[in-house]
């Protein structure tokens, strides 16, 4: 038996292209099973870059969702992907001239009001699957994705402060620094006022750890709880916050929300959403 060739969707928007997508993604779940690539095309502006996707849809053998409000890019989609054999489904058109008939009038043509209007909600969201994909050190190679990367030992609120910041609509990744093992170079290649180091003292950070072992049973956690190691991972990472000018906070004896907020304040990102 032939093996099934997975097919490629492309979702074009001049937009973000967020409404296509929750759309096949409807759609395609009554396909239970079936496998099927995305590519997204978004901030479509002009008909030259409608027709170029077109070429790259033909070449894929692929249909097209697409999300046009402006009637000259929408007849161009028509038009080329008519000529050129592409199926296409106009997502947006069906429900423009639904709606213009029951409100006696033509539509706008401004990409992007959706998302204006839900960008809060949005943003976190956005923020908040990115800082789950990108905990301790994960996926390191988008790194550049991020408004702002941690940096610190172990047990030093890195991901809580992550979490925190993600509810305010900020992507915030985290690396651990441990001794012996080189950071990644996707995070020295960074600005380095993109990193925040999160400093914590010897003493605060034993009491933590040991509060954590107590929790999970300190078996095989000897170099984890003494004293001498954790004062050679504290000078490991503030030595390396130093060398490459990363902008630090002492997180000793902060709560989680203080944390964030001098986060906020060293990158002068916009937090004003979560307080």
């Amino acid at each position: 038996m032939a093996r099934l060739r997975t097919p490629t969707i492309f979702i074009v928007s001049d937009g973000r292209g967020d409404t296509a997508a929750q759309v096949l993604k409807a759609a395609a779940v009554q396909f239970e099973g079936r496998r099927y690539r995305t590519v997204r095309r978004a901030g479509v502006s002009t008909p030259e870059d409608v027709a170029g996707i077109v070429e790259e849809a033909k070449k894929a053998k692929a249909v097209v969702f697409y999300t046009l409000v402006d009637d000259e890019m929408r007849k161009t989609m028509r038009r080329v992907s008519g000529r050129r054999l592409v199926p296409t489904v106009d997502i947006l058109g069906p429900c423009f001239t639904a709606l213009n008939e029951q409100f006696k009038g033509k539509h706008g043509e401004t990409p992007g009001l959706l998302y204006e209007s839900d960008r809060d909600r949005l943003d976190r969201m956005d923020a908040i699957d990115y800082t789950l994909a990108h905990d301790d050190g994960q996926r390191p190679h988008e790194l550049s994705r991020a408004d702002v990367v941690l940096v610190g030992v172990s047990r030093a609120s890195k991901s809580s402060t992550c979490f925190f910041l993600a509810y305010a609509g900020i992507r915030a990744a985290n690396v651990p620094l441990i001794p012996g093992i080189p950071p990644p170079r996707q995070l020295l290649s960074l600005r380095p006022n993109r990193v925040v180091g999160l400093r914590v003292n010897v003493d605060r950070l034993l009491t933590v750890r040991g509060a954590r072992a107590d929790h999970l049973g300190s078996v095989g956690l000897g170099p984890y709880l003494d004293r001498r190691a954790i004062a050679r991972e504290v000078l490991y990472a503030n030595r390396l916050m130093e060398e490459h000018g990363w902008p630090s906070i002492d997180a000793s004896y902060l709560a989680v929300e203080e944390i964030a907020r001098d986060v906020i304040r060293l990158r002068n990102l916009r937090g004003d959403r979560a307080w």
